[in-house]
């Protein structure tokens, strides 16, 4: 709880891991906001206290939190065999998952800090019990992270307030896993409406799990089954020949949105998949992006309209689409809570902009705090 003293430092509680596809992301995030919010003026403005969520969905407090966060890789059986003993849970009960309660240090938390990516830590399931809990946390709330997490959402939320989008289809799972006669259907409709090249996404997997590029009729067919055995929701792009830009958010709530400088992502790959995201050499980042300052200017604007659309905060990086040869340029999609790993471009967006990490957490902690005392003397 909360001192009384408004001087004394700030229980944060850094929360990482998650039962999700982007479980060694979060680690890796984890250790660089760990390592900012200890930095610098912020290690006497914060007390800091990790939790680490395991791949089955158990909470676990600083006595596993702390060693995953320094070996920055999953726990290991060994690690969780020995926190199950230490923990006093029977044999037959070990294999058990999902969340059953807040580890004992987790009371005397006074704001949280989720640095979880995709499901069941980005969708709004974790910003809805600190709420129900009465805690600030960091971030979009409920409405904002599961919006901006399901692609469908996102894309009618933008579509909405008339955000240019490439054109797409959506796409109910079932439809794929009848498979026959009506998954062939399916994939002329789609070969028909938007045509080739075209990429297959589940709609609440993010970091490019489950994302299958298709420039013909059997790799369509074979990536909507992918998509359909992650999501029952699936969102069909045309692909398009484009730059991938993107730009950092930050503010909402009690602080005006403010927009970074751009950065484009470029590669080698066919595409940006998982491995070409996440892998040292297969990708790097231009920062600030070589665009016309026209181009700057609307993206910024853009992204700001986007973090609205969805009722997203605090923080958020807007990634669009754009084609250099037309001046086209489309919103491809909104990251509720970016990465903060060495390959992230959120705070290096900021950085170039002038804002250094640790800055950039302390503002983020703040303007949690500032909107949860907004909302609580409404």
């Amino acid at each position: 709880m909360r001192s009384s003293d408004p001087t004394a430092p700030l229980t944060v509680g850094l929360i990482f891991g998650g039962d999700s596809g982007e479980h060694a992301v979060s680690i890796r995030s984890a250790a660089t906001v760990a390592a900012g919010l200890r930095s610098g003026a912020n290690a006497g403005r914060y007390v800091l206290r990790c939790f680490y969520i395991d791949r089955l969905g158990r909470w676990w407090g600083p006595e596993l939190a702390d060693p995953v966060l320094q070996q920055a890789t999953p726990a290991s059986d060994d690690q969780l065999c020995g926190a199950l003993s230490a923990a006093g849970i029977p044999a037959e009960r070990r294999g058990q998952g999902g969340f059953a309660g807040l580890p004992p240090a987790a009371l005397a938390v006074d704001l949280w800090f989720p640095v979880l990516h995709g499901p069941n830590g980005e969708d709004g399931t974790v910003q809805g019990l600190f709420t129900l809990m009465q805690r600030p946390y960091v971030g979009s709330g409920v409405l904002g992270s599961a919006v901006g997490m399901d692609k469908l959402a996102m894309k009618a939320a933008f579509a909405a307030v008339g955000l240019p989008q490439v054109p797409y289809a959506a796409v109910d799972g079932a439809e794929v896993r009848r498979g026959g006669a009506s998954r062939d259907a399916l994939v002329q409709r789609l070969a028909s409406q938007l045509g080739y090249p075209c990429f297959i996404k589940p709609a609440n997997l993010g970091s490019s799990v489950g994302i299958s590029k298709a420039t013909q009729a059997s790799e369509l067919r074979d990536g909507l089954e992918l998509a359909a055995s992650l999501d029952t929701r699936i969102v069909v792009e045309q692909g398009v020949v484009a730059r991938e830009l993107e730009c950092a958010v930050r503010g909402g709530g009690a602080r005006a949105l403010q927009a970074s400088v751009l950065g484009e992502i470029c590669f080698d790959a066919d595409w940006y998949d998982y491995e070409t995201k996440y892998s040292d050499g297969l990708s790097h980042t231009v920062i600030p992006a070589q665009v016309p300052e026209a181009i700057a200017e609307r993206a910024r604007s853009m992204a700001l309209d986007a973090v609205q659309a969805v009722a997203a905060q605090g923080l958020a990086r807007v990634d669009f689409f754009y084609a250099e040869a037309t001046g086209e340029l489309w919103v491809n999609e909104i990251n509720t809570l970016p990465g903060f790993t060495s390959l992230s471009m959120y705070p290096m967006l900021w950085a170039a902009s002038g804002i250094e990490l640790e800055t950039l957490l302390h503002e983020l902690v703040q303007g949690a705090q500032e909107w949860a005392q907004l909302r609580a003397a409404a």
